[in-house]
């Protein structure tokens, strides 16, 4: 008789710092940790305040407490968290993070999905963004009244790293081609240097095709024929904005992942914003950041559960029967939870 086989040992939980954010923020959270459990991902979660919960209570949005957690457990999942839009207050919280952990590669995966209608069914490209410089790194001022001054930087260090990261990712996902982005036509310093650095990296990688587009003609070919592009390289700026763009190819922010990666520590989160209109109503969509968990878990190597979320996402937009109202439905957040745990 063969020898029975002891049974096989789960690993111990990871420790995972969650932020719950803002307005919908702890809505979603809640769902993305619910289906992360039923799926078998084996996480600790050190949950942190930030953003304006936190610069309420604590007088600060970005608590000691937050980074200390973030250091220690070297990822986070991170619900949408309120900036203040051409006012004084405190500063963007998810700027502040990047620089504080060099987290220089924002990444967001776009791809259709089934059972979600759009004009194009076949995208299926990354938005690969300098993170960390650019129009971001927040140097303005005001040189007279009625005129203020933005400073603009862009470095070949960050500008080659950001290029690497970008090839290395096509060819580990035996991806075809990488496309810089740029408005060097325009800006010949600085978009001319973030060019001749992406340039130089490019001949690193001779069987990943290269092109370059100016940002507005990338805009219209992205519209007409996004399943031409592959890989999108772009600054700060234009990546932020364009990463937006091609979100409404596949069906709007809701359905987008996202991630910020650096060399020591990594935050994934939805890119959509904190929708204080719906905020308590438990009608906010959660499968972005559902989506951007299932990033994570891929990330700290629980390949397993990640799979798992993903296909039960599919099957429960192949479905149909249980939507948000962004998607044409008038399902609840905690329904499309529930949902999925059931699909699991």
């Amino acid at each position: 008789m063969a020898p029975t086989r002891p049974p096989r040992r789960r690993g111990a939980p990871r420790p995972v710092t969650l932020i719950p954010g803002d307005g919908i923020g702890p809505e979603v959270t809640d769902a993305a940790v619910r289906v992360i459990e039923a799926a078998g991902g084996r996480i600790a979660w050190d949950v942190q305040a930030a953003g304006r919960g936190a610069f309420e209570r604590h007088g600060t949005a970005i608590p000691d407490a937050l980074i200390a957690s973030i250091r220690r457990t070297r990822v986070a999942l991170k619900g949408p968290l309120e900036t203040h839009i051409g006012r004084t207050g405190y500063r963007s919280v998810n700027v502040a993070l990047r620089k504080t952990f060099d987290l220089y590669a924002n990444v967001r995966p776009i791809r259709s999905l089934p059972g979600v209608r759009t004009v194009f069914p076949d995208v299926d490209l990354i938005v690969v963004r300098e993170n960390t410089e650019d129009l971001y790194s927040g140097i303005e001022h005001q040189i007279a009244p009625g005129v203020v001054e933005s400073v603009k930087v862009i470095t070949a260090r960050a500008s080659r790293r950001i290029a690497r990261y970008a090839f290395e990712l096509a060819r580990k996902q035996h991806r075809r081609k990488v496309v810089a982005i740029h408005k060097a036509n325009i800006m010949k310093l600085s978009d001319g240097l973030f060019l001749s650095c992406a340039r130089r990296v490019a001949r690193g990688y001779p069987r990943v095709a290269y092109g370059e587009l100016i940002v507005d003609n990338a805009c219209m070919q992205l519209v007409l024929r996004p399943a031409e592009f592959d890989v999108l390289l772009l600054e700060n700026l234009y990546g932020d904005i364009v990463s937006d763009l091609c979100a409404g190819l596949v069906g709007g922010l809701g359905l987008v992942p996202g991630a910020n990666l650096g060399d020591r520590c990594a935050i994934f989160e939805a890119v959509h914003g904190t929708a204080p209109d719906i905020a308590g109503k438990n009608r906010a969509n959660p499968l972005a950041l559902i989506l951007s968990a299932v990033m994570l878990l891929r990330h700290i190597g629980q390949a397993g559960p990640a799979g798992r979320i993903d296909r039960a996402v599919g099957r429960l937009l192949r479905q149909g029967r249980v939507r948000t109202r962004d998607l044409g439905g008038r399902a609840t957040t905690t329904a499309v939870a529930e949902r999925l745990v059931a699909l699991l």
